[in-house]
């Protein structure tokens, strides 16, 4: 019988790419889901591709607004699980040319964000349940040129949840951090996305591109998992390693 079962799940970032694939998956082990993000079209088109009936629910947030965050998590009430999946494209200018308000926006989306879901989130979060986090490759390959600032945001996330696993035990504090997956994100290269997933995949030591199913077992293993709190859980086909 799955841990999952019963247990009410909230997904931040859950209309598109890896939160919608968390969660079909925790739908799929037997939780209830509220998926939460900016667009209320996304959210209906998701609510709709997982057709879960009265199991989901979707809420409108602002993650960089705490009015709005607090009122998103009064709105769920009490849960079990906290998932953030919630980001945007990163900046990627070389260092000398980096665009300073547009790195603190980054900042204050991904990692103050975080913070700020944290803080509203402990309100509501069972007692012993979990809140999971993601980050990503950049932390450990960088891109370059203009991978500084991205690679400094997603390498924090690190030891943020070893100083909340402790701060918040028995609360289990964790972070995924992905590579390379098909989302929509890769939209952004139009027709050139075959060819180039067909270039990454080559490159992995996994020899396929990931799908947002496939990374959304790493999460209901953390969720799922006792005694696993405060660590990073690659889940990257070995990107890592070349």
């Amino acid at each position: 019988m799955t841990r999952l079962m019963g247990k009410k799940v909230v997904i931040v970032g859950g209309s598109s790419g890896i939160g919608l694939g968390v969660a079909a998956a925790a739908l799929e082990a037997g939780a209830q889901v509220t998926i939460a993000g900016r667009s209320a079209d996304k959210l209906a088109a998701a609510a709709r591709a997982l057709d879960a009936g009265d199991r989901l629910q979707s809420l409108v947030v602002d993650m960089t607004d705490e009015a709005d965050v607090a009122r998103m998590v009064d709105a769920v009430g009490a849960f079990d699980h906290f998932i953030s999946t919630a980001g945007t494209l990163p900046p990627g200018d070389p260092i000398e040319r980096t665009d300073i308000p547009a790195a603190r926006g980054f900042v204050d989306n991904k990692l103050v964000g975080a913070i700020l879901l944290a803080k509203h989130a402990v309100r509501h979060l069972k007692r012993g349940g979990s809140i999971t986090f993601t980050s990503g490759i950049n932390k450990d390959r960088p891109p370059m040129p203009g991978g500084a600032a991205v690679s400094a945001i997603a390498g924090s996330f690190d030891f943020l949840v070893r100083a909340l696993a402790v701060e918040l035990a028995p609360t289990r504090v964790n972070v995924v951090s992905p590579g390379w997956v098909d989302t929509p994100m890769w939209e952004v290269v139009g027709d050139a996305r075959p060819a180039m997933f067909a270039e990454l995949a080559d490159r992995l030591p996994a020899r396929r591109m990931p799908t947002a199913r496939d990374v959304a077992r790493a999460y209901l293993y953390l969720m799922e998992s006792p005694f696993t709190t405060g660590e990073t859980l690659r889940i990257d086909g070995g990107q890592s390693l070349v």
